[in-house]
């Protein structure tokens, strides 16, 4: 008879037991521990049996236990336990280390039978965890961080991030992988904070499901929600539970559910920053690295990496739910190439709508999101999609919007806490790539929202045009019945808001070119020329005064056109271009002329002459400097008589009246210091260095640049500086000083690189050409 048999026979009834009653019972408890004994045996032979099996794969592999642990994610000493057969292996680990082994099955079925189960008290104990994903890439930071806060003091970590980031399939694997840590086992719930057609879980909800799935039944469970939360927080004591909380609406609705049990931890995963809990690690994800969305997509379809992948991937932003949703697109579809996707993507105005697969759409889950919105902030939310820049500051989030900024702060706080906004710097707020095409097809005011950050634009580019070149002309701006509040800058902050903004006020110029705002576009472009002839930002420069050519043309505005063109030559002149900006000039002339425009036409003649100036033409670029200057003077304007003499000043060098030009340069050194031009000081600082360079007066040219060094830095004229230096060298080198003169080259080189010979004096002496 098995022993299993001889523990479930019975003495036959009416017969007398020669031990009686009390021998019997005692050979069944020796019988049941045998039996207990031999099936652990079992147990501990199948353990050992996984366990060996897998150190000796692994070492195999030549990987030490401390590297596997690191790419399994499983800690050293748990990894231990299993290879000698002291801790029960589950099949989320079997499938953790076949991944890394590159095996298939191998482990899986050496699993044991009979998991062993660790107990704390006799209740059920709760599982449910749903699968995680088999394709997973990245996020290997994101996963030791978040592993390391549940396994702190307090043990409650937050994953937040926009939608389709990956939140959930992040705290699955995390989840799969640390629940064998768990005596009690693991509790997956989704608060429906963000689910389609449902509206978020309250607390005491929340209390009910959680009570029930912790095996209390539904006639014990209380009706007042204070009761209900008591009898929750006590069934969880004693217990050790990863309780994993997913899509949380809020922080309100989260607090109540934290488990006072120190043994228990908890993991959330929100679309909002849920920033006011307190005591919790939080871990926000942002959108996957290229060579990551690229190994996603390419394991999730097969296909070979490649340039059209890696655009697939870029059109998806990095957002997982997109590339998983292109991925299962492309693999619906037998007949379409990855160049099919590629193109179907390629539209900005379809590509929402391209990225849904039938089940998943990334429509449906920006809609989500809008959705805990105020109207308030769904309205700023769409406003900000209607600046075409990279990211924008308050004060153009507030054009936008017309609110007080302080209610416009409130409101951008709020988008970014949601995960609507992207911030990169502490004062600027901005988009993930999908998320501003949709919020560009909810907004509602367009026209009067862009004409308000329009009119910003200008009345601010106006005013800090005016601090870095004062006393230009400018003609006279109109911006309708209520113009936007003034931004306050003075000389240092004009030139560094021109430096935060400069990007975005060029595609605003653009766009307003589009939209037909082509006052505002020809405006922007003519109060951002200052800057761009300060830092050298030629292609911008050149680009913006294109399209206000255009809407010059569109308008009929002739002095507009005139005055655009003429700039446009400056920066062709400035960057090299000397052919393109003769064109330029001469149609501005022509139309100066025919608009008897006296001031226009001297303007046009004096930039005329610096091109022919560095075409070598020196005597025709001496002749059209005269005549610009005879009419400034005449009008008294001093600052362009000034400019144009510190031009006559470097006609006269290569003509060979360099003493003369040092004169020249000295006295319009004094104009702009009256003035207070301190970039036209520097410029005449280098003009009077250059000139006694060539008049052989070494040290009075080595004091001139000093001072135009010092007067361009303080400026922050890059440009200038490295002219200044460049000089400096070019003294030292023609007194021997060869070391002192590579040292000034080199300082040059650092401050702006590539100065351009044909442009630069200084640049053609350093380079003997």
């Amino acid at each position: 008879m098995t022993h299993e048999n001889a523990l479930r026979a019975q003495p036959p009834a009416g017969s007398s037991d020669p031990a009686g009653p009390r021998a019997h019972r005692r050979r069944r408890r020796a019988i049941a521990a045998i039996l207990v004994l031999r099936r652990g045996w079992v147990l501990m032979s199948e353990r050992a049996t996984f366990g060996a099996e897998l150190r000796r794969l692994r070492r195999a592999a030549g990987i030490s236990l401390t590297e596997f642990a690191a790419r399994t994610h499983y800690s050293k000493g748990y990894l231990s336990k299993v290879e000698t057969g002291l801790a029960v292996p589950n099949a989320a680990f079997a499938e953790a280390c076949e991944r890394e082994l590159q095996l298939s099955g191998a482990l899986t079925a050496l699993l044991p039978r009979e998991p062993a189960k660790r107990r704390t008290r006799p209740d059920a104990r709760p599982s449910g965890l749903p699968p995680a994903t088999t394709v997973f890439t990245g996020r290997a930071a994101e996963f030791q961080a978040v592993r390391s806060a549940l396994e702190a003091d307090g043990g409650v970590c937050v994953i937040s991030g926009m939608g389709g980031i990956g939140k959930t399939e992040l705290a699955k694997r995390i989840a799969h992988r640390l629940e064998a840590g768990f005596a009690d086992g693991c509790v997956f719930l989704d608060l429906r904070g963000h689910s389609p057609g449902e509206t978020a879980d309250e607390p005491s909800a929340v209390h009910d499901r959680l009570l029930r799935r912790l095996g209390v039944p539904a006639t014990r469970i209380p009706s007042d929600p204070h009761d209900r939360a008591m009898v929750y927080q006590s069934r969880l004591r004693g217990r050790s539970l990863l309780l994993v909380l997913d899509n949380a609406a809020s922080a309100a609705q989260v607090r109540p559910l934290l488990p006072a049990e120190p043994k228990c931890r908890v993991l959330i995963t929100s679309r909002s920053r849920l920033s006011s809990l307190d005591d919790t690690r939080h871990v926000a994800l942002d959108v996957l690295d290229t060579p990551s969305a690229v190994d996603l997509f390419v394991s999730l379809t097969g296909t070979a990496p490649g340039e059209v992948v890696t655009r697939v991937v870029e059109r998806c932003a990095g957002l997982p739910l997109a590339i998983r949703i292109a991925a299962a697109r492309l693999s619906a579809h037998p007949t379409w190439t990855v160049d099919e996707l590629d193109r179907r993507l390629a539209a900005e105005a379809e590509r929402l709508g391209e990225l849904d697969d039938g089940e998943r759409s990334l429509l449906a889950a920006f809609r989500l999101s809008l959705r805990q919105l105020s109207p308030a902030e769904a309205r700023l939310f769409g406003l900000l999609a209607l600046h075409p820049g990279a990211d924008l500051d308050l004060h153009a989030a507030t054009a936008l919007s017309a609110l007080p900024a302080r209610e416009t702060d409130r409101l951008l706080n709020r988008l970014h806490d949601a995960y609507l906004l992207t911030q990169p710097a502490p004062d600027r707020y901005g988009f993930h790539d999908l998320l501003k095409l949709f919020a560009a097809d909810v907004v509602t005011e367009r026209d009067g929202a862009f004409r308000r950050l329009m009119d910003f634009a200008v009345q601010v580019a106006a005013h800090g045009d005016h601090l870095l070149t004062s006393r230009r002309f400018v003609r006279k701006r109109i911006f309708g019945e209520h113009p936007p509040e003034p931004m306050p800058l003075d000389d240092e902050t004009a030139l560094s808001w021109f430096r935060a903004e400069w990007r975005g006020l060029v595609s605003l110029c653009r766009a307003a070119g589009e939209r037909g705002e082509h006052e505002r576009c020809w405006q922007l472009a003519y109060f951002l020329r200052g800057f761009f002839f300060t830092a050298k930002l030629w292609d911008p420069w050149k680009a913006t005064h294109r399209w206000a050519r255009a809407s010059a043309q569109a308008l009929g505005d002739r002095w507009v056109l005139a005055t655009t063109t003429t700039n446009l030559g400056v920066a062709l002149v400035d960057s090299g271009d000397v052919e393109a900006a003769f064109a330029c000039y001469d149609e501005a002339l022509t139309l100066y002329r025919e608009l008897g425009d006296e001031h226009g036409e001297s303007m046009a003649l004096a930039h005329r002459a610096w091109a022919d100036h560095y075409s070598g033409k020196h005597t025709e670029a001496l002749r059209d400097f005269q005549h610009a200057q005879a009419f400034y003077a005449r009008t008294g304007n001093r600052r362009n008589a000034a400019i144009t003499d510190r031009g006559i000043a470097l006609v006269l060098i290569p003509l060979g009246r360099a003493p003369e030009a040092a004169a020249l340069a000295a006295s319009t050194l004094t104009t702009f210091n009256e003035l207070g031009l301190d970039l036209d000081a520097a410029m005449a600082l280098n003009c009077l260095g250059w000139a006694w360079f060539h008049a052989g007066h070494h040290d009075r040219a080595t004091t001139a640049y000093h001072d135009a060094a010092d007067r361009a830095r303080a400026c922050g004229s890059s440009y200038e500086t490295a002219r200044a230096y460049t000089g400096i060298g070019n003294i030292a080198a023609a007194r021997g000083e060869h070391a002192l003169a590579a040292d000034f080259w080199e300082r040059a080189d650092d401050v702006h690189p590539d100065l351009n010979p044909l442009m630069v004096g200084e640049t053609r002496v350093r380079w003997g050409s």
